[in-house]
């Protein structure tokens, strides 16, 4: 082994060896000395010569199973007539080496090595179209694997990654609060002014970024919006009212503006619908005018997500959402935010107050149930749907908490929406002076989970109930560059409108 110091090598050989750890690998520089020595009509015996090394050292750093040192390089490029930046260039020689190369290092992944198939020996003699076959028959594997691999426990895990950059980062997105505020800009809409923004200002914002909007009676049953970008036009189901059009219209423009490319993995796919959703929010309420009227509600004592939602023309669901979004940036809040079905399964969740949701032994909280002394499900009960639910909850670790929660309609049943804090923000928020207060010990199973000892003695050995498992536990996530939608359906609805300009 031949030891050299910095002072030792010029600064191309420096140059040289970084951009070999960086850029090249060992099979595309054993094709780049391959072509070079076939070029120079240099036979392999020669060229081992040349260097003083063996055939089958030659031959071994040709077929990119050995890395040769820096003295090697060196004496490569003096034989080949050519600098040891050449040699370590990160571009296969040509195109027919770049095929070789893919198929090489196909081979010599985990996914083919998985398969127990023994690999082709590529060489000159090898046709272009051996190697595409065999290369686009384990891209389409390697497609299988992935999507074998989309179950619930990876869309779990990504979930979870996912709710730890949005804790650290306190829910809030600069570049996209940016992004918003152009859009507004780009329709006249300053972001400052209280008040709903308009349907028209939408569609501006749609005609600004090259797109028309079409409302149609056969949207595909799988989809919420179509974007057709080869003809700049985004459809969306006739049956949506006007005014909740704007959601929808926002969440699919997200896809241009954020510049979303096709999800190359679930936890992809998720990203980019928390960006859509947290577009569309700080458009329909802009930061200035959110946190202007927030800061109002703070001095006064009195913030609620009622009043954002009726000033802003939105959904209790998105005012609640983008109140996590500006609570901590600009309020200095700590918040947590729950989704959860009436069935007491927990459906989204976000914190950075430190509460305990449930989670399973991974820390996974996606379908989890919620204790049933807390707001999220107590709501339920509740026979005042007009007036907001509030709610202390004192944790059995942790402190106590306060809530505030409404229920919402959704074809898969009714859910529940709630805001808390942690009881030392109480003090800024209506409906703090609520008598209501329940103690949870989850995830005690005593807590609310376990029957009383006389129920349990009278009923034990005579019940014997079927579950109703949703297919949903069992099964794989769906498959597709879209999780869920049907590629069939969504391109032939395209093609049926393709000369339809009208």
């Amino acid at each position: 082994m031949v030891v050299m110091t910095l002072t030792d090598m010029s600064a191309t050989e420096r140059s040289a060896e970084h951009a070999g750890t960086e850029a090249a690998d060992a099979l595309t520089l054993g094709r780049q000395v391959r072509e070079r020595r076939i070029r120079l009509g240099l036979k392999l015996e020669q060229l081992a010569e040349a260097i003083d090394r063996a055939p089958s050292q030659v031959s071994a750093i040709e077929n990119g199973k050995r890395e040769p040192s820096l003295p090697v390089l060196r004496a490569l490029a003096q034989a080949l007539d050519c600098t040891v930046d050449e040699l370590l260039a990160s571009e296969a020689p040509s195109e027919r080496a770049a095929l070789e190369i893919s198929v090489e290092r196909a081979q010599r992944g985990p996914v083919f090595q998985s398969l127990g198939i023994p690999a082709i020996r590529v060489s000159k003699a090898t046709h272009d179209d051996t190697l595409r076959a065999v290369l686009g028959l384990h891209q389409e594997v390697e497609r299988l694997h992935r999507e074998r691999a989309a179950t619930p426990e990876e869309a779990r895990r990504a979930n979870t990654e996912l709710r730890a950059e949005m804790r650290v980062r306190g829910n809030y997105f600069a570049e996209l609060e940016r992004e918003a505020a152009a859009l507004l800009e780009s329709v006249g809409h300053d972001g400052v002014d209280v008040g709903p923004v308009s349907q028209l200002a939408i569609a501006g914002i749609a005609q600004k970024l090259g797109f028309t909007l079409h409302y149609v009676n056969d949207l595909p049953h799988s989809t919420r919006s179509v974007i057709d970008r080869r003809n700049g036009r985004i459809y969306l189901g006739e049956s949506l009212p006007s005014r909740d059009a704007r959601a929808p219209i926002l969440r699919a423009l997200a896809s241009i503006v954020c510049r979303h490319e096709e999800p190359r993995s679930y936890g992809e796919f998720l990203r980019q619908r928390v960006e859509a959703n947290y577009l569309a929010g700080a458009v329909l309420l802009p930061e200035r005018a959110t946190v202007e009227r927030l800061r109002e509600a703070k001095a006064q004592r009195q913030i609620s997500m009622e009043d954002l939602r009726d000033a802003f023309g939105v959904s209790y669901e998105m005012a609640a959402h983008r109140f996590t979004n500006l609570a901590t940036e600009h309020l200095d809040l700590p918040v947590h935010f729950m989704k959860a079905h009436e069935s007491g399964m927990l459906i989204k969740a976000y914190e950075n107050d430190g509460v305990r949701f449930p989670s399973d032994a991974l820390g996974n909280l996606e379908g989890a149930a919620v204790c049933r002394n807390w707001t999220a499900r107590t709501v339920f009960s509740q026979s005042d749907r007009f007036n907001p639910w509030y709610q202390y909850t004192d944790m059995s670790a942790g402190g106590t908490y306060w809530c505030t929660s409404r229920v919402e309609k959704a074809k898969e049943g009714q859910y529940s929406v709630s805001v808390g804090v942690p009881f030392d923000s109480v003090k800024w928020f209506r409906g703090r002076d609520t008598p209501h207060r329940t103690r949870s010990f989850c995830p005690d199973e005593r807590c609310c989970r376990r029957a009383s000892d006389a129920l349990t003695r009278k009923w034990s050995a005579a019940a014997w109930p079927e579950a109703a498992t949703p297919t949903s536990l069992l099964a794989a996530l769906p498959t597709g560059t879209f999780p869920g939608v049907d590629a069939h359906e969504v391109y032939g609805f395209l093609e049926s409108y393709e000369g339809n300009r009208g």
